[in-house]
């Protein structure tokens, strides 16, 4: 028996059959995945696709979901929702001041456009159409303001400038919803120059305001001794009107009393009354008739006249 064995080989050999038979399962399956991958495309929500064979636009557009397609079409998409993008600018009011101004758009574009708008101006739209159109009219409506108006009218620029771009962009199915002007801010020469006006118009308003108010101190004076005035004068009426009052009912009263001492008076009581006050005495010059101014004397003549043919009878 000999001492020595032959080794035996255990290993199987691979048939070429087998590796030729993976190799071509290996194909078959990454060009499945190829053409899986590159005949299928998956839109989400919010994005129109645009379909292109070898660069040319088809007639249709592809939304949301997933979809077949041929696997030498290439597909773009097209953003539907609203995007918002800021811009900076500088411009001119209309008594050539410069503002810089910072400001805002929200824009979209439609679905059923967005083919069209793909074919005439590409996916750059904004900035080839929107952006430029924007600040031209940003500036044409700030050249209408003057500096001073422009800041309390942010809000009408913000809508006029929306209204001009929302005209333009229509044709190209770009809505515009809102344009907003954020900032506006004005050289340091002009800021200081606003200050200082602001500054002597207050002073002004202040000067104004000080100046009606003596004004109407001073009317409230006038006023008040027009009214002590007119009230001392009243009083001065009411005096005068009492004091003719009086002087009429007195007087009155006295044509009454002389009216009944006329009434009362007779010829032998006016002569009674001249007897009993003569003191006895003649005055000196008498002029008239004796009778009538010596009325004593006729008495005593009487008496006489009376008493001689007395005396002869006795």
């Amino acid at each position: 028996m000999s001492q020595f064995t032959t080794p035996v080989n255990t290993q199987k050999k691979v048939d070429p059959k087998s590796v030729r038979v993976l190799i071509l399962a290996g194909i078959i399956l990454l060009a499945v995945l190829v053409i899986f991958f590159r005949c299928t495309v998956q839109i989400d929500t919010g994005y129109t696709a645009i379909v292109t064979t070898f660069g040319k636009v088809e007639d249709y557009t592809l939304e949301a979901g997933f979809h077949f397609k041929n696997p030498f079409q290439e597909v773009i998409l097209m953003d539907n929702r609203e995007q918002k993008t800021a811009f900076s600018t500088q411009a001119f009011s209309s008594d050539i001041q410069q503002v810089d101004v910072i400001g805002s758009i929200n824009y979209a574009i439609n679905k059923s456009t967005a083919m069209t708008l793909f074919k005439e101006v590409g996916t750059d739209y904004f900035s080839k159409l929107v952006y430029p159109r924007m600040l031209e009219n940003t500036k044409a409506v700030f050249s209408k303001y003057t500096a001073e108006n422009l800041v309390s009218a942010r809000e009408q620029l913000s809508i006029q400038i929306r209204d001009h771009l929302c005209s333009e962009m229509e044709r190209y199915g770009i809505s515009i919803i809102s344009v907003s002007i954020e900032n506006i801010d004005f050289t340091d020469a002009f800021t200081d120059a606003v200050e200082a006006k602001q500054v002597a118009a207050q002073r002004k308003l202040q000067a104004e305001i000080e100046q009606e108010q003596k004004t109407m101190e001073t009317q409230q004076q006038a006023e008040r001794q027009k009214i002590e005035a007119e009230a001392k004068a009243q009083v001065v009426k009411i005096d005068a009107d009492a004091a003719a009052y009086s002087t009429r009912v007195k007087a009155e009263a006295e044509a009454e009393a002389n009216r009944l001492i006329a009434e009362s008076l007779t010829r032998n009581l006016i002569e009674f009354t001249q007897v009993h006050q003569w003191n006895g005495q003649l005055p000196t010059y008498v002029s008239g008739s004796a009778a009538e101014a010596l009325p004593v004397m006729m008495l005593n003549q009487q008496d006489d006249a009376s008493a001689q043919p007395q005396a002869a009878e006795e």
